[in-house]
């Protein structure tokens, strides 16, 4: 792999969101020519009838030339569903007469546990996404 390969896939300045099963991976990462941009890959974990367990990734490109606008449209959209639906989140599981089934319980607690024990690890590459 070339130096400039290996300038487009560095990873200049991370932050990782945890919310829930997904995490929220933005890098800012260089071009070849030695510019910056943006990548926001949301992770999703799935666990698999046998207990194991699987990531689904969707990642977005963002340059600059498109913050401006970008920024403006995040932030109309996010006051839009805060002004018309406030800041409670209202879904079928935090409705006050939701009953989980004891499997969904049991699976939920595996999550938390698997979340936990792994967010210390940081070494993790999307490149074959």
């Amino acid at each position: 792999m070339s130096d400039y390969e290996m300038m487009d896939k560095e990873e200049i300045y991370s932050k990782v969101l945890r919310a829930g099963r997904r995490t929220y991976f933005f890098d800012v990462r260089a071009t070849k020519a030695g510019d910056y941009y943006l990548t926001v890959t949301e992770s999703k974990k799935f666990t698999n009838d046998d207990g194991s367990f699987h990531y689904k990734k969707h990642k977005i490109y963002l340059y600059k030339e498109d913050f401006t606008e970008f920024k403006e449209i995040l932030a109309e959209m996010t006051d839009y569903i805060i002004n018309e639906k406030g800041q409670e989140v209202i879904s079928e599981r935090h409705q006050k007469d939701f009953k989980r089934e004891d499997n969904f319980v049991a699976q939920e607690a595996k999550t938390l546990e698997d979340t936990k024990t792994t967010e210390s690890f940081t070494d993790i590459s999307f490149d074959d996404i």
